[in-house]
């Protein structure tokens, strides 16, 4: 067996993906990229992250998957939606606590027909407890779980991350529950219902401001700097062309640094010997690097700390991410032509399965395109039935 040649690990998995927006696209993303057929199904106008038409947010996390709609709320989209379930292994969703109970796909009423189903619920605050029916955003679990209130500097507002990082950690977490439970579902021959929260997703997120609210008391914004205010240096430095990200986290980093920019003479500077040291006199330490990268372009300054070993990075744009040559030689972005949106970047998984070929990035489908395929194939509908249904709305 050559190098490439292995079947990818979820292959000859069904998936019905319910999800809506990213965090439950996104873990059926995952699982379609690690070799599962996932079937998304949305209401029969499409999902809401596609009300304002075609767009590079839905293609990022919805590629290679099949598309049909469903009326869930008719007896006849429920009855249908059973006959799906029936021949698949994972039904995922992200819906409020109670709806699938309400529309009668909940895991008690799907086993009844597959005992053998995974179903995943993610949600914002898990399916029990107080908070379990809050409304849920990726903004509003920021601030409700502390990311907000540490992020930006002491003398501003609170500001969220520029980034929808809750949804897709909800997600990520999501993709790794229905995971262990295929497993378990091999082992015992017995479904599984999986929960996965945004709320506690996020929270080892705060794992250095805990550290400052554990000896102080308070965990307050730092801007760039560390969370904690224990490293220096640690921030955001100006350069001739723009920014670098630049952290020294040993007394190796520290002596690196103070090569590069030439002042070997602070080598046993009082001030600086240890990172305890550095950190009382951040300031000095800023002041040190600040004055030499601000005379340099980025380029210059992130080639010689990266080839001195200092942990560093150029602040990019967006328009620099997605032509990362790096990031385009491993496959994982690949540019695409799509009819409406023209020439766009689609991301693979982060996920490699070594001795397996990438599965081929598939453009996702337009609203219900699998609709007489896929009810062809799993519920032996004809056109002439699938036309009629879809002049009824269910489809």
């Amino acid at each position: 067996m050559s190098s490439a040649d292995r079947g990818l690990p979820l292959e000859g998995i069904t998936v019905l993906d319910l999800g809506q927006i990213y965090q439950g696209p996104y873990a059926g993303f995952l699982l379609s990229m690690a070799g599962a057929r996932v079937i998304k199904i949305e209401q029969t106008r499409g999902e809401p992250l596609r009300a304002r038409g075609d767009s590079i947010s839905y293609a990022s996390i919805n590629s290679s998957k099949e598309a049909i709609t469903l009326d869930l709320k008719s007896d006849e989209g429920k009855s249908m939606f059973m006959g799906l379930a029936k021949k698949s292994d994972v039904v995922l969703v992200n819906y409020a606590p109670g709806v699938p109970e309400k529309l009668g796909i909940d895991a008690s009423s799907l086993w009844e027909v597959n005992p053998r189903l995974v179903f995943a619920h993610a949600s914002g605050f898990g399916l029990s407890g107080p908070d379990a029916q809050q409304t849920a955003m990726d903004i509003t679990v920021q601030a409700h779980m502390g990311p907000l209130s540490v992020t930006g500097h002491t003398d501003q507002d609170p500001v969220k991350a520029g980034v929808a990082f809750i949804d897709f950690l909800g997600g990520a977490h999501l993709y790794g529950a229905i995971v262990t439970a295929l497993l378990d579902v091999e082992r015992t021959g017995e479904g599984r219902l999986v929960e996965t929260s945004m709320a506690e997703a996020a929270y080892h997120t705060l794992c250095s401001n805990l550290l400052s609210w554990h000896q102080t008391g308070t965990a307050t914004r730092t801007g760039n700097k560390h969370a904690a205010l224990g490293v220096a240096p640690y921030d955001v430095y100006q350069c001739l062309d723009g920014h670098v990200a630049l952290i020294s986290v040993t007394n190796k980093h520290w002596r690196a640094v103070l090569e590069v920019i030439e002042r070997t003479d602070l080598f046993e500077d009082a001030r600086f010997r240890h990172n305890t040291d550095r950190a009382q006199h951040m300031q000095d330490v800023d002041d040190l690097v600040k004055g030499w990268t601000c005379s340099r372009p980025r380029s210059e300054v992130a080639e010689r700390m990266s080839k001195a070993g200092v942990p560093i990075a150029i602040v990019r744009t967006v328009d620099e991410v997605v032509n990362d040559a790096h990031l385009i030689e491993r496959e994982f972005l690949q540019w695409v032509t799509h009819d409406t949106l023209g020439d766009i970047p689609l991301p693979h998984s982060p996920l490699r399965f070594h001795g397996s070929r990438l599965r081929e990035l598939e453009v996702f489908h337009p609203v219900g395109a699998d609709n007489e395929a896929i009810y062809q194939e799993f519920l032996g509908l004809t056109p002439d039935e699938i036309n009629e249904r879809q002049d009824r709305n269910v489809i």
